[in-house]
């Protein structure tokens, strides 16, 4: 596709003009992307404001993303672009998605439109040249039925909100993506399912024509074989049997010619009635029963895919017990403010996310995470605090809507609006994921794009055949009929789209989100994985790991003093050696101690009774005075760090009393979880950390990796990542998604960890686990590695199919009755090979 340019006003906080460093970086960052080929300063500038000119591939990555992208390294895009995502009702296959994709596009001001065949609309357009009201009436123009919408668009016109009441359309209007781009997310219309095709009998009326039609053909064929019955019976059957076989195909066929352009339903009929003019009425009506059920039953297979995501949106209950002035009333999700108190009954289901300020029971999260084992909940330490801007909330006091309570009542502060939760927006996600399509489905519209038109140049030859061979006219009618059926791409045309939708819906039920077929077939093929450290591959919480005595001093003795020392600090290895320390101390009075005195980067001083207390690193002492620690100790020390070990040497008075020593350590899942990485094909990991050399290979040597690189500052993260993907030319990064978002920037497929507690997380990776937990990898490699493979076997199936049946029609090997038979069973063989993903097991 052609690439696209747009400017778009950037804001960024404190720069003075647009040749700052943080331009600078912004525009380095966004280029590293797939997709943005150039970001630069445009030479023009509105109201005073700099322009960054993308240039970018919409088949790729759309103005949203670039948006998300953007925010997350501390810019602000104005909205001068507007963001539709839309469900809507009447799609019936992937090839009518394209037509619709392409009437979407002829709109002033639309730059960017992708439907899906399971019902999804995306589009990119400008505000100033179009709005929703503009876009929804070419939508119904299409006889398509807005379900519901999920935009950032918070500026319909009151007449469009008013039309959209009087016709009951359940629209919603996304809040305008200035800070976290965050989205409001509407309720789910409930009524028909999104490849429902209206009619006389609803949703099922397609399948139910179709066996009509097959029931006409089959009793006006049987007629035929009878003497007593006239032959006009059996033409009357036939008739019948093209009306209710031809319906559909006949009305698609019409809008799509009178639009200027063809699909495969224009082309099987005209199969068809050539087939009646030949006087084949039996053949022609086979024809349109086969192609009418073969779309039905492929109807039917998608929506099973479909239903997998639409069962997301309705995990979350639509009321909630709100507890107010000692009494409770239920009432709507949609009402519930932040700070609001909720009750959660036993076995019932969370209404909203929040932090749990009464009661204790054990939450089952798979819905949300994916976590086989219910995790415990406990209250806040803190209870009339406001979490709803706190991005440090424990596991263990946060909870999720959606997920399911245990035996015990909870109450529960509700930090996030229903339209805000982690639910909304994982569906909200998984939506657009289904809009954008694969590297795979690329290349096959593309080859399309090619093919149709070299088998209609074919079949013009074929019907000219006669002036060549001995043959009749009817003849070479029919065998350019033959293989105008034999060549429809229609199983090529379905054979990623169906894979991808159905491995998106699987891995969101098991708690990771993919966002569309790019991604998931990238993650199919990575060969090397980039593990961020901190947080990641290890706990992120210093551990207390040794307590060495020095001299006659007891153990405990010591830990008491390290406790009451480093309990005036507020430094993170400081509260470590406090929990930890009283944590083994278990309950042992600890005395006060006073005067504290930092030394910055190197340790601090207190007094503790009569003595004074020194806690630090070597260089501490070696600024102190002149009772420096003897060698012996300085190896010892030097021999913990090289262990990978923070320590802090402690003295009293002029007395060296002992070392503690903390270590950031390793998950439990951490080496396992790297075994089995390594078991389905990963050949290198590496770990990227900040930490030094020491302390990264002892990490790695602890956990399995196979290469480990320390002492890196964030931006030679980045050149890390670079160099790598010279090595190995795919590779994914993995990280918390906010402190790494450059580097998974960078990377083949950005892969974010606990992405359930974090907007930006899920905003920014292409990739996110939603349980903060490293063992769901596998199982997200494993899924696309098996898409991937379905992918292949769809794409043989399909374009092998179409390379035997082409030659064996114009051979006269196979009839237009073979034909269309082997043509609908290669459909139906590849959405069912695709709805194997959704079986797949962990």
């Amino acid at each position: 596709m052609k690439k696209l340019q747009l400017k778009i006003p950037v804001i960024l906080p404190q720069v003075p003009n647009e040749k700052d460093t943080c331009v600078e970086r912004l525009i380095n960052e966004l280029q590293a992307k797939e997709g943005i080929e150039k970001v630069h300063v445009a030479d023009t500038m509105e109201d005073a404001t700099p322009q960054l000119c993308f240039h970018y591939d919409p088949d790729i990555i759309s103005i949203d993303r670039v948006q998300s992208l953007a925010e997350s390294t501390g810019a602000e895009i104005t909205e001068k672009y507007g963001h539709l995502l839309i469900e809507v009702k009447g799609i019936r296959h992937t090839r009518q998605a394209r037509t619709i994709e392409k009437s979407l596009l002829v709109i002033n001001g639309v730059l960017e439109a992708s439907v899906s065949g399971s019902g999804m609309v995306r589009l990119e357009f400008d505000k100033k040249q179009t709005n929703f009201d503009e876009i929804s009436k070419q939508i119904e123009k299409e006889d398509l039925q807005i379900q519901r919408s999920a935009s950032n668009e918070n500026d319909y016109t009151e007449a469009s909100r008013k039309k959209q009441e009087r016709s009951n359309k359940e629209e919603t209007k996304e809040q305008t993506a200035t800070e976290g781009h965050e989205h409001k997310e509407g309720d789910i219309h409930e009524e028909g399912e999104g490849h429902a095709h209206g009619g006389i009998f609803g949703k099922n009326t397609e399948l139910i024509f179709s066996i009509i039609c097959g029931a006409l053909l089959g009793i006006g064929f049987g007629f035929s074989y009878v003497d007593s019955i006239p032959d006009w019976v059996s033409l009357v059957l036939y008739i019948g049997a093209y009306f209710f076989g031809g319906f559909f195909t006949t009305k698609e066929a019409v809008q799509t010619v009178a639009k200027g352009g063809f699909e495969i339903d224009f082309l099987m009929l005209v199969a068809a009635i050539g087939a009646a003019i030949l006087g084949e009425w039996a053949e022609g009506a086979l024809l349109l029963f086969l192609f009418s059920l073969g779309h039905a039953l492929e109807h039917y297979a998608m929506n099973k895919a479909r239903k997998s995501i639409a069962a997301l949106a309705d995990l979350a209950p639509k009321t909630a017990l709100l507890k107010k002035g000692g009494k409770t009333e239920e009432v709507g999700i949609e009402k519930l403010s932040i700070s609001d108190i909720i009750v959660v009954k036993p076995n019932s289901k969370i209404s909203a996310d929040g932090v749990v300020v009464n009661g204790k029971s054990s939450v089952n999260q798979a819905p949300i995470t994916g976590e086989s084992v219910p995790v415990d909940k406990v209250p806040v330490e803190d209870t009339s605090k406001e979490y709803s801007q706190d991005d440090e909330i424990k596991d263990e006091n946060r909870v999720f809507a959606g997920t399911i309570n245990g035996n015990n009542t909870l109450e529960v502060k509700v930090i996030k609006e229903a339209k805000d939760s982690t639910l909304s927006r994982l569906v909200k996600l998984v939506n657009e994921a289904q809009t954008q399509k694969s590297p795979t489905q690329l290349l096959t519209d593309k080859f399309e794009k090619y093919f149709v038109p070299s088998v209609l140049i074919l079949v013009g030859i074929l019907l000219f055949a006669f002036l060549v061979i001995d043959e009749p006219f009817s003849a070479s009618f029919y065998r350019a009929m033959a293989v105008l059926v034999a060549a429809s791409p229609c199983a090529l045309a379905i054979s990623t789209p169906s894979a991808v939708l159905s491995g998106v819906a699987r891995a969101a039920r098991g708690g990771v989100l993919i966002k569309g077929g790019r991604p998931l077939e990238d993650l199919g093929v990575i060969t090397a994985l980039a593990f961020d450290k901190t947080g990641t591959l290890t706990e992120g919480k210093p551990k207390l790991t040794e307590v060495v005595p020095l001299g006659d001093i007891e153990e405990n003795e010591l830990l008491k003093i390290a406790v009451a020392v480093e309990n005036l600090s507020d430094h993170p290895l400081a509260k470590a050696v406090v929990r930890d320390g009283k944590e083994r101390l278990k309950g042992t009075d600890i005395t006060d101690a006073s005067d504290l005195e930092a030394v910055l980067g190197k340790g601090i001083k207190a007094s503790l009774g009569k003595d004074k207390i020194y806690i630090g690193n070597l260089d501490l002492y070696d600024d102190l005075d002149e009772a420096k620690p003897s060698e012996e100790i300085s190896n010892k020390v030097k021999e913990l760090e090289g262990g990978g070990n923070t320590t802090m040497l402690i003295r009293r008075n002029k007395e060296y009393i002992g070392i503690i020593a903390l270590m950031d350590t390793p998950r439990e899942a951490a080496k396992e979880t790297l075994k089995k990485l390594k078991e389905i094909g990963i050949k290198r990991m590496v770990m990227l950390t900040g930490d030094n050399q020491k302390v990264a290979d002892a990490v790695a040597k602890e956990i399995g990796l196979t290469d480990a690189w320390g002492s890196l500052l964030p931006e030679e993260k980045v050149e890390a990542i670079k160099k790598l993907k010279e090595q190995e030319s795919k590779v994914a990064m993995v990280g918390d998604g906010v402190n790494d978002a450059p580097a998974m920037a960078n990377s083949t497929v950005g892969i974010a960890m606990g992405a359930a507690g974090s907007d930006v997380a899920l905003e920014t990776a292409d990739i996110a686990l939603m349980a903060d937990k490293l063992e769901t990898l596998p199982f997200a490699i494993g899924l696309s590695r098996k898409a991937k493979s379905i992918i292949k076997q769809n794409l043989w199936v399909s374009l092998g199919i179409v390379a035997l049946l082409i030659p064996a029609t114009i051979s006269g090997f196979a009839n237009i009755g073979i034909a269309v038979l082997v043509h609908e069973g290669s459909t139906l063989l590849v959405v069912g090979n695709a709805l194997r993903l959704l079986a797949y097991k962990k």
